[in-house]
């Protein structure tokens, strides 16, 4: 078994896999169940999240907080016990709310995290299945290919053409050959040419290899187990709102000491009976407690849960969010540059024709089913047969017992055609065996691997039309080599773009006779032209619709393909990408245009083919010099650094491990239209929180101008420092996170996307806060005055309620910027309703005749006086609501 101190690479392949008691078939699936249990998950082991309690004493670190507990305590001191432990009681209410946030919002990460688990490839029971990383044990037989990670530690028992990025390990940049040679002397991890690691990266090539550790054992675990974990990074918004929040109060403790020494200065100067030390302890408490409830704490972790619960509505609309900032950039993308296959097409490629001398001439036939054949030929070799077997050898893909198909779809198609001709795959691979290989790239266009046929080598090679046909010197005519002619040539061109003008994907199949030394790229040439195979991938069928969706919402579609332009335009046309009077380029004409020329047609280019991956950036680069916010997808490793460089990197579900990681987002079904609900979800997330924001200040607002308004007036303070903090318990969390659970307004995919530039407060928002802001404190003040005309005590208990409630209805309001709660359905959000029924329970609650003195609420105050606060609070949300309509008279 696994032991940390072997040294694997000294040994024999057969000697690790004899050490590891398992073989090239892989372990049992009962076998690996076991080791799970022994070894546990293949996973570095995390820093463990703070117990609660900590979390809970947390709360209290804040500095208004813990003025505020010495001011309390000095209360007690002096006699005023009972007002003093309700306030206690309140931080307490408050420090365990928090918690309770904090600790949702470190849930919806973590379940985040757990989406984004990468697969590997194994043989278990001598079957390739699909796994999880994290299931891997000692002993399992791993399979890569070009653009995996390597899910675990082992030792190589293939490696084809294998090249490794492991400059995690090693700080190496340029990836390392790999091969299965036993190594003679101990050496360090770089120079361990025949081991694999963790979280390295294959850039080339395809291998097998046995795993030899797992988790904390490999060799990142073991520089994992030395380091200490990082303070998870806040998002863009997050920032901002933490900046603003510093800013903001800063402002409200030089008012809270305004008002204090203004407070103090009239008690010097015209004493009310009261002691000097007693108005200094009393305006003390005051202004900490308008400090405190002015201030809102709670809006990061708000924010948090809002976005947590943004990316779980994705995820259920198949978008993993793998980075929280893209929830909020989404919101704000212009263009989207889109992969074709798979992402606007089925990605379920079919043979439907193919092209080869047949019959006295060269001609296009229908794939039809045939017969299947008895014995597979090996003497006659004429065109179709070769055809036949060049797409069944030159393949990885498979179609299981269970008729699962495994592999690249295109292979899969040729798989597929392969047998419908009669030439079932397997057998053909099982009567002429894989000697070598030269793996597709997308820098070459041509996969190549050799067979032994006839007792001749032969090289099958197929690829991009183009470069098979300027690599080949002869052409299959039944089964003579015929030299290339000028005249064939051109005819085979004319097929080829035919195809392609009918939006089909055109592979062309040659191959070549060799003395059986070891090929490489260099061999790739001098061909005898066997054929076309022509395929389609028809374009998904809510594509059109989502393209549309995506104009409306003023994002511009463009597609980015490694087809041929004639396809590329005609699947462009089908689904509404490419229009009248748009352009089409391909990788070799953008590189022949300065950026200049593609910075003036760049708004009318909807397609590119035959794209490098350095045209990627290009383009990508070039719509950012806009100002516009591009996101861009891709599942190989050729697309990573365009993946990076985009605003928004969207990695396909069925793409490479390197792609997804560059990525900030994932598509699990790799559609176009998933692409288009997730930037409707980021718009709907982006509002949200901008909602809660306004409600959380202008609330906040509202109660700061009421008492302003009494201290230069000189009226009573309107609310006590109790009352404050009770307020900010009750209005400053439930309402603003049922604003953040709001469903997507009407219309909101119909406006043009918000500049990425937009501040916290841009978008109209600032003027939404003081506009409601200046309701609610003129409806607190105005109630106060009411109350005054009986008694200074009801002055306050009226502006109290008044502001609660008030600030509580307002809940309505906030709920869109442009449509009224009646417009967006009173019951529409049934969260609103629940956080407004808790809020005026609480209410209630205060009101109740045992409970009112504490919060200085006289005897007198009657149900009258409370109608009255009802009103004023309902009127000003009213006033909101008038205010909204005159300054949106058009919606959206």
């Amino acid at each position: 078994m696994s032991d940390i101190n072997k040294k694997y690479y000294l040994m024999e392949k057969l000697e690790v896999l004899k050490e590891l008691n398992t073989d090239d078939l892989g372990l049992s699936s009962d076998e690996a169940k076991k080791r799970l249990d022994k070894y546990g998950k293949n996973e570095i082991k995390e820093k463990e999240s703070d117990p609660i309690w900590k979390i809970f004493l947390d709360s209290f670190k804040d500095p208004m907080v813990i003025i505020l507990i010495v001011a309390a305590i000095i209360q007690i001191i002096t006699g005023s016990v009972m007002e003093s432990l309700i306030i206690f009681l309140v931080l307490i209410l408050n420090a365990i709310l928090g918690t309770v946030q904090t600790k949702k919002a470190e849930s919806s990460i973590n379940s985040l995290k757990q989406m984004s688990v990468p697969s590997a490839k194994v043989l278990r029971d001598g079957e390739k299945l699909t796994i999880s990383s994290t299931e891997i044990v000692p002993g399992d037989i791993v399979i890569l290919e070009a653009g995996d990670y390597v899910p675990a530690d082992g030792r190589l028992l293939e490696a084809e053409s294998l090249k490794i990025v492991e400059g995690m390990l090693t700080g190496e940049s340029e990836p390392a050959d790999k091969n299965t040679d036993r190594i003679e002397t101990e050496c360090t991890v770089g120079d361990r040419i025949n081991m694999v690691y963790s979280t390295s990266m294959v850039v080339n090539g395809r291998a097998t290899y046995v795993c030899t550790r797992t988790g904390m054992e490999t060799e990142i675990g073991k520089i994992a187990d030395l380091l200490e974990n990082t303070e998870a990074k806040q998002t863009p918004l997050q920032s901002n709102i933490e900046t603003f929040s510093k800013k903001l109060g800063i402002a409200i403790v030089a008012i809270c000491v305004f008002i204090f020494a203004v407070q103090v200065f009239r008690a010097m100067t015209h004493p009310h009976g009261q002691e000097l030390k007693t108005v200094v302890l009393n305006s003390f408490m005051f202004a900490v407690a308008i400090a405190v409830a002015a201030i809102p704490e709670a809006l990061s972790s708000i924010v948090t849960i809002v976005l947590s619960m943004g990316t779980k509505i994705m995820s259920r609309k198949n978008s993993i969010i793998r980075k929280l900032p893209a929830v909020e950039t989404l919101g704000s993308t212009s263009v989207i540059c889109t992969d074709k296959t798979g992402t606007l097409t089925m990605n379920k490629m079919t043979a439907v024709k193919y092209y080869l001398y047949s019959n006295g001439e060269f001609k296009s036939q229908e794939v039809e089913e045939s017969e299947r054949l008895d014995s597979i030929k090996s003497e006659f070799l004429d065109s179709e047969v070769m055809l036949n077997y060049a797409a069944a050898l030159c393949n990885d893909s498979s179609i299981n017992e269970e008729g699962v198909e495994i592999g690249d779809p295109t292979e899969v198609a040729l798989t597929v055609f392969a047998n419908k001709k009669g030439y079932i795959t397997n057998r053909v691979r099982e009567t002429f065996e894989r000697i070598q290989e030269l793996p597709f790239d997308s820098d070459r266009k041509l996969m190549s691997t050799t067979h032994k046929i006839n007792g001749k080598d032969i090289m099958f090679t197929k690829g991009a039309p183009d470069i098979i046909l300027s690599r080949s010197k002869k052409v299959l005519i039944d089964s003579d080599e015929i030299e290339m002619s000028t005249e064939l040539l051109e005819k085979i061109k004319l097929q080829n773009e035919e195809y392609s003008n009918n939006a089909l994907r055109v592979l062309a199949f040659g191959y070549k006779e060799f003395d059986g030394e070891k090929i490489d790229i260099d061999f790739e040439d001098d061909f005898v032209f066997i054929g076309l195979i022509a395929m389609i991938d028809p374009p998904r069928k809510e594509v059109v619709y989502a393209v549309s969706k995506a104009k409306n919402a003023g994002i511009k579609p463009i597609m980015i393909t490694g087809d041929h332009k004639t396809t590329a335009v005609a699947i462009g046309r089908e689904i509404g990408i490419f229009e009248e009077g748009d352009l089409s380029y391909t990788g070799q004409e953008l590189d022949n245009i300065s950026d200049s020329e593609l910075d003036e047609n760049l708004e009318r280019i909807s397609v590119y083919a035959r794209v490098s991956p350095q045209n990627k950036i290009r383009i990508v680069s070039a719509w950012q010099k806009k100002n516009k916010v591009t996101a861009m997808t891709g599942d190989g490793v050729n697309d990573a650094p365009a993946l990076k460089n985009a605003d928004i990197g969207i990695g396909m579900g069925s793409g490479t491990e390197v792609a997804k990681d560059a990525s900030a987002m994932v598509l699990v079904d790799d559609n176009f239209a998933s692409i288009i609900d997730a930037i409707e979800v980021g718009r709907t997330v982006y509002s949200n929180i901008k909602k809660s924001i306004t409600y959380l200040f202008s609330g906040n607002l509202g109660a700061i101008i009421s008492i302003l308004f009494a201290v230069f007036v000189d009226w009573t303070n309107p609310y006590t420092a109790l009352q404050l903090i009770f307020i900010n318990m009750v209005n400053d969390s439930l309402p603003a996170i049922a604003l953040g659970m709001e469903k997507p307004e009407n219309g909101i995919m119909n406006i043009p996307p918000r500049d990425k530039n937009e501040g916290l407060l841009g978008g109209g928002t600032l003027i939404s806060i003081l506009s409601r802001g200046i309701f609610v404190g003129i409806a607190a003040i105005l109630a106060q005055f009411i109350g005054l005309q009986h008694s200074p005590e009801m002055g306050v208990a009226m502006a109290f309620t008044t502001l609660l409630l008030s600030r509580t209805f307002q809940t309505f309001a906030c709920r869109s910027d442009f449509n009224t709660s009646i417009e967006m359905g009173i019951f529409g959000n049934k969260y609103v309703i629940i956080a407004i029924l808790v809020c005026l329970a609480l209410l209630g609650f205060v009101l109740l005749p045992f409970i009112r003195p504490i919060f200085a609420i006289p005897a007198t105050y009657s149900v009258k006086d409370f109608g009255i606060s009802l009103s004023i609070a309902l009127l000003s949300v009213i006033c909101m609501e008038i205010t909204k309509k005159i300054r949106f008279r058009k919606q959206f």
